[in-house]
């Protein structure tokens, strides 16, 4: 995807930008080595329409709203592209290595978007609603826990393989399937920036 902006600040494409699943979960028990805490990194997909509010998708909870959720982080979006990557790490674990979509934690999972063509301030512009880039996501050890791999955040820190968090500016509803437009911001800040250098940071 080339970084300039078309006519109404439509950033210009190179590849298709599509919207191929949505994924929502409750806060459920999440076992992290020998304790057990409480985590809405379950999600599971959702046919058909979704209703979309300001504090994220309809049937979609946070355990933590510290460090997920709210206004500024109410949905996660992860590209489709990185599946590829974590499906060669499970396999080097030994590992099931078929990972439906949402097996990342997130909501909304895109193709033809990286992290590296972000920028803070972009907006995902769907038919029925709008969600603007705010900030990376950051793992931490309930990813490692989900995930089955206690490097799994190391990992993505260092191939910043994050996806990102989104505010809803224009409430409505989404659909897998759809197609959107990534419409440019002021582009001042690239979304990497913002990522941090190691996990824990």
């Amino acid at each position: 995807m080339e970084d300039t902006k078309g006519p109404g600040g439509r950033v210009s494409e190179a590849t298709t930008v599509r919207l191929l699943g949505v994924q929502v979960g409750r806060v459920a028990p999440l076992a992290a080595g020998e304790r057990e805490v409480m985590s809405g990194i379950h999600k599971r997909s959702v046919a058909g329409p979704v209703a979309v509010g300001a504090l994220g998708l309809a049937g979609d909870e946070q355990a933590d709203l510290s460090v997920h959720g709210g206004v500024s982080k109410a949905v996660y979006a992860y590209p489709i592209e990185h599946y590829a990557f974590w499906r060669e790490q499970r396999r080097s674990l030994g590992l099931a290595a078929d990972l439906p979509y949402g097996s990342l934690g997130e909501n909304l999972t895109v193709q033809g978007v990286p992290e590296a063509d972000v920028f803070v301030g972009d907006t995902l512009r769907f038919p029925h609603c709008e969600l603007r880039v705010t900030q990376p996501r950051k793992p931490c050890y309930k990813f490692a826990a989900f995930f089955g791999d206690p490097l799994a955040p190391r990992k993505m820190v260092q191939t910043a393989y994050c996806g990102f968090y989104l505010a809803v500016d224009r409430p409505g509803r989404i659909e897998a399937g759809q197609a959107f437009e990534l419409v440019a911001g002021p582009r001042q800040t690239p979304l990497l920036a913002l990522f941090p250098s190691s996990p824990g940071r």
